[in-house]
């Protein structure tokens, strides 16, 4: 059945997207096609809640349950559009996420703020542009007001997300987080050196992963055991070697010195000449 509601929802949204095109272009749908295209849809629905209601019963959890009927990409992918507007209140509220006593919080968004502001502004801007272009169209004018006001508040939720998201130390545990798309824990006992390393070119290799923030990263962390990244769409790969950004770059390589076992805190290598 799982299967079967997959195959459907595929087949149901071109077709709910065919038809959202017709109907702001101002196309003339016969009625019964609306209707009928509405009671699919409520069909639909209805035969995913009875089939999740049968795995919850099974005794999966409740996110076990979504990721049997959803894509876990798709999940992911709703979850990251959620975390981004639960980062505006945030933002607003001055409340980070992930913090507490005990733990030390290192910012990374100071250095992205002017652009994404200026991404921002230009939005704004295409956003009062359109609606006076699309005046005449009501219909059209809604539909392009809502999909523009809601890129604007997409692109100030990645710098909320930056802001109330920073790198946390404590409890033995180093957690690297960018936007609301990576949260990478890594355990203290696994980091063999840490250095300040500023670097502005990125090469890919393999066991690599790079949080550049504004095209830059400030500090190389090198681990002894790999641990697992996830990426945004649920791929996971073993990770190696991390560079990641700080707004006090020394100060989170210092921090991260004091925290390692003494045996791994002699003086790393001198860094390179940044890239």
């Amino acid at each position: 059945m799982r299967r079967v509601l997959r195959c459907a929802a595929y087949a149901l949204l071109p077709a709910e997207v065919v038809l959202a095109v017709l109907l702001v272009a101002g196309v003339r749908v016969p009625g019964a096609v609306l209707m009928g295209a509405e009671v699919v849809v409520l069909a639909l629905t209805a035969a995913g809640v009875v089939a999740y209601v049968r795995l919850r019963r099974r005794g999966l959890a409740w996110r076990e349950a979504g990721l049997e009927l959803v894509p876990e990409p798709v999940v992911r992918l709703i979850g990251h559009e959620l975390r981004l507007m639960v980062s505006l209140v945030r933002w607003v509220a001055r409340r980070p996420h992930g913090t507490g006593p005990g733990l030390r919080a290192f910012g990374h968004a100071r250095d992205q703020a002017a652009y994404l502001y200026g991404f921002a502004f230009v939005c704004v801007v295409e956003t009062v542009g359109m609606s006076y272009l699309l005046g005449s169209w009501p219909v059209a004018h809604a539909v392009v007001l809502v999909l523009d006001v809601y890129t604007v508040l997409f692109v100030l939720g990645l710098h909320a997300a930056s802001v109330t998201r920073p790198h946390v130390l404590g409890d033995g545990v180093l957690r690297l987080r960018q936007g609301g798309h990576v949260d990478l824990s890594v355990p203290l006992e696994r980091i063999a050196a840490v250095r300040h390393e500023p670097r502005f070119s990125h090469e890919k290799e393999d066991g690599l992963l790079t949080l550049a923030v504004a095209s830059q990263t400030s500090v190389t962390i090198e681990l002894a055991e790999p641990v697992t990244a996830v990426r945004l769409l649920g791929g996971r790969h073993p990770v190696r070697l991390v560079r990641c950004h700080a707004d006090d770059a020394r100060g989170l390589t210092e921090a991260l010195l004091r925290a390692l076992p003494r045996e791994r805190t002699a003086p790393s290598p001198v860094p390179e000449r940044p890239a």
